[in-house]
């Protein structure tokens, strides 16, 4: 009998684990950019906002996979600015092999405040890439990211 419990035991911790949630994406909400970029001081960072139904977005999340993959120094957040549901946006994450990538979604309707919030001269489209060197100087880059040159900037500290 204690055979018997002690097989099922181990079937049921094997089947939880298995189907455990690995990704740990976080809420992000308007008013949160300010404690972001406190928690990331001194460092060189980049944040990628992307949209789950952004097709140069679904396109590009791969290379980001492989780009963390190649180097896991690289400092990286994902914001995913898309009104989805959150299934949606781990399945994305999960194929590009980010699912335990630094990730956040919006939780909050993505607005002027929201973009003026991070970038007064951000209109809203994806991708798009805020790198941040470890002084806190930012540059934007909208659309698709070069690899070869986030590299270098990671690197030096300039793109």
């Amino acid at each position: 009998m204690k055979k018997i419990l002690l097989t099922l035991s181990l079937f049921v911790l094997t089947m939880h684990a298995a189907f455990a949630d690995v990704s740990i994406i976080q809420a992000y909400q308007k008013g949160d950019w300010g404690s972001l970029l406190k928690k990331n001081a001194g460092q060189a960072v980049a944040v990628h906002f992307w949209g789950v139904t952004c097709a140069p977005c679904a396109r590009e999340m791969p290379q980001w996979g492989t780009f963390l993959s190649a180097d896991k120094s690289a400092k990286v957040i994902f914001i995913q600015v898309d009104e989805v549901p959150l299934e949606a946006t781990k399945k994305m994450l999960t194929k590009a092999g980010l699912d335990k990538a630094s990730s956040y979604y919006l939780n909050t309707p993505f607005d002027d405040y929201f973009r003026h919030e991070i970038d007064p001269q951000w209109r809203g489209e994806t991708p798009m890439t805020l790198l941040i060197d470890k002084n806190g100087k930012i540059v934007r880059k909208t659309g698709p990211i070069n690899f070869v040159e986030l590299k270098k900037w990671f690197a030096k500290g300039v793109y």
